[in-house]
């Protein structure tokens, strides 16, 4: 029997190596199957998309995604070519000679994979045959009606018949990996197993289904996530065949991943598995060349949303938007699950806090979350129009005032001011003046609702009365649609907004990881996230003082929700309360953060899996090494040496603190010394999110 060869992890400029010579990558294949290859749904596509680049850089030609074949993605995603590996090549062949349609190509993102799809629609006809023999191997039944289990059955089958196909080309290697993600995809993974493939399966669950459906019911999840009848629970939501599915995926994979500790504890008892190591989501982060770029595309996309702030609120505009600061949140509108509610009740009492302290700042806060909606607002549509006549109405009488000025100044003469508008422009400027009054306050939405009567955010807004009053400090904007270039109101991407914005929040309940506040990290924009999200208990583990690099972590998970709602006000209250400089400090410490979620450092992560994954499956050929992985405790980003920029409440306990307190702390802050010790500690090896086995953490010490 040959030795079987040491698996173990280095890296080399950055990025994950083999560091086994013996173990060329032409050895093995990589498929990694997801509905969700070139086809958009959620969150998987971005981790799928992002994350190619790197994986195709490490494995290249060997590396392939496999997908439902859907036309109008196909015709704008991919180019179509013919396979490089002649096995693959006769798998396709052989499948397509029975009658399934197979289209092959190189997917356009950024490291150009290759991508298998399967045509769903073709193969059908197989429907009944192939959900027998999925109920002969696992005894879970498909219901006719469920569409979308049934396309899971066509894709996993054709899938399996795939690998089947290709593993019997091959005697001792290359040998296969098979990654799959989420329970779409798992029909694929029993049915390999089930024929005892030579395959080494990896199954990545993003979020259980069952942890979506009950805390989208307002169910307190995760104080009684050993207390529920799971089979029960699953029934009454008519998702108990979808269940099992997902289940026996995770049961069958020889490693099981998840995104997120938060997620894992929740895998354990909604799944009955541990998972074997923690994978979290990265991003492809793009360094300006210039240090302090995206602190300029700040100010200038800032400027484009104050464009739309002086529309919106004519007639209203009797606060300054020097100092007004911009919040928002973004995603899918799930009112609970994302945390808008608590947002929204933190907001009520943030307006009271800078109500009774009187102080300068105004808050906009802008909820981007798409609803069904009839069109644009009326009156929003006019104040975008009124803004642009007082702007052309300025522009004329500003070019006749010119000329006169610049005549006079070639004559040597100082202009008399008096003389220099005449009575026509003076009439102009007074009408402009009037048709900026309106007798209704500026609207709370951008667009007419579809049962606004019984939308959650316009209710709530109702009931707190955020009404967009003079007296209000805190202004509500709610734009019920994503954001576009293109749109006649806001014409900005939502990367460009956000870049624009002060602060995201995100208070989420049910967010197995968090692409947004991920995405503010790595634009230099501060966020609020919780423990309850895999972000924010990435974050927690990863950096000592996360409020300082403008990482803020509402607890949800052990204190009530009045007060995660009243620790979330302070957070609020406390970065209004910050000078200029400070946020701009800040931002540059944000930004800094964006190493830590760069698939150049989380890929080592997937290749653990994989590494684990091949041992297991052929321990004759590879074994992991006794040391690997090595732990995760001691990588921690360091507290700054200098004062953290945002005041805090054991900080300050008057809002008005002196302007000699922030100018010690200007003093201490060195920005170079810090990037540079931001830069050393990303370098330090740090550990691979494996669950230790054996002792199984208890819920109470995963506390801050």
């Amino acid at each position: 029997m040959p030795l079987a060869r040491s698996l173990s992890m280095t890296s080399l400029n950055g990025l994950p190596q083999w560091e086994d010579e013996d173990l060329p990558v032409e050895d093995l294949l990589l498929f990694e199957v997801s509905w969700e290859v070139t086809n958009k749904v959620g969150g998987i596509y971005t981790v799928i998309q992002t994350k190619a680049k790197i994986t195709a850089d490490e494995w290249g030609e060997n590396y392939f995604l496999v997908g439902p074949y859907f036309e109008h993605n196909v015709k704008t995603q991919v180019e179509a070519c013919e396979p490089p590996n002649p096995a693959v090549k006769k798998a396709m062949d052989t499948m397509k000679s029975q009658g399934c349609q197979v289209f092959f190509g190189r997917w356009l993102i950024e490291g150009s994979p290759y991508v298998l799809l399967f045509d769903i629609g073709s193969a059908a006809w197989n429907l009944d045959r192939w959900k027998g023999e999925f109920w002969d191997v696992s005894n879970i039944g498909i219901p006719f009606h469920d569409r979308e289990a049934n396309d899971a059955v066509i894709f996993g089958s054709l899938t399996a018949w795939f690998l089947k196909e290709l593993s019997c080309q091959f005697d001792d290697k290359p040998n296969i990996i098979a990654h799959f993600h989420e329970w779409q995809a798992g029909v694929g993974l029993i049915l390999s197993r089930s024929q005892k493939l030579p395959v080494a399966t990896i199954f990545t669950t993003h979020a259980t289904l069952l942890g979506r459906y009950l805390c989208a019911a307002s169910i307190d999840f995760y104080n009684n996530l050993d207390q529920f009848d799971i089979d029960k629970e699953a029934g009454e939501r008519q998702i108990y065949h979808r269940y099992c599915m997902e289940r026996a995926s995770v049961h069958c994979a020889h490693v099981f991943t998840t995104v997120s500790q938060i997620t894992a504890i929740e895998a354990e008892h909604m799944l009955k598995r541990n998972p074997d190591v923690v994978t979290p989501n990265g991003l492809n982060i793009k360094k300006f060349s210039a240090m302090h770029e995206f602190q300029n595309l700040h100010s200038m996309y800032k400027a484009r949303i104050q464009e739309f702030i002086r529309g919106h609120f004519y007639g209203h505009l009797d606060f300054s938007l020097e100092k007004t600061l911009f919040f928002f949140i973004a995603g899918r509108y799930e009112f609970s699950n994302k945390g808008a509610d608590m947002f929204l009740e933190a907001l009520s009492r943030l307006n009271f806090l800078l109500r009774v302290h009187k102080t300068d700042v105004t808050v906009v806060v802008f909820f981007i979350m798409p609803a069904k909606t009839n069109n644009f607002n009326v009156e929003t549509l006019k104040g975008q129009a009124v803004r642009k006549q007082l702007w052309d109405t300025a522009q004329s009488v500003k070019e006749k005032f010119g000329k006169k000025l610049y005549n006079a100044l070639l004559k040597g003469e100082i202009p008399d001011l008096n003389k220099i508008l005449d009575r026509d422009d003076i009439t102009i400027m007074k009408r402009a003046i009037f048709s900026t009054q309106r007798h209704c306050l500026p609207p709370v939405t951008t667009h007419n609702m579809i049962d606004d009567g019984n939308d959650p955010i316009l209710n709530t807004i109702r009931r707190i009365g955020l009404f967009n009053n003079r007296t209000d400090r805190v202004k509500v904007i709610l734009h019920p649609e994503f954001l576009s270039s293109t749109s006649p109101l806001l014409p900005l991407d939502y990367e460009e907004f956000v870049r624009g914005c002060h602060l995201g929040v995100f208070p989420s309940y049910y967010e197995p990881w968090g692409y947004t506040p991920a995405e503010c990290t790595v634009m230099g924009i501060p966020s609020v996230t919780t423990n309850l999200s895999g972000f924010g208990c990435f974050m927690q583990e990863h950096v000592a003082d996360p409020a300082a690099y403008g990482i803020y972590i509402v607890d949800r998970r052990f204190r009530s929700p009045d007060e995660s709602c009243n620790q979330l006000t302070q957070f609020l209250y406390g970065f209004c309360q910050q000078s200029r400089r400070q946020r701009i400090i800040q931002r540059n410490r944000t930004e800094r953060l964006s190493d830590l979620l760069d698939w150049r450092y989380l890929g080592r992560y997937y290749i653990h899996a994989r590494h684990l994954a091949l041992s297991r499956t052929f321990p004759d050929k590879f074994e992991m090494e006794p040391s690997a992985p090595p732990k995760t405790e001691g990588f921690r980003y360091p507290r700054p040496s200098s004062v953290p920029p945002s005041p805090s409440v054991s900080q300050h306990s008057s809002p008005h603190h002196s302007e000699g307190e922030d100018e010690d702390e200007d003093e201490r802050y060195d920005e170079d010394k810090e990037a540079e010790r931001d830069r050393q500690n990303i370098k330090s090896p740090f550990s691979l999110g494996v669950l230790p086995q054996g002792k199984k953490k208890q819920h109470g010490e995963y506390r801050n």
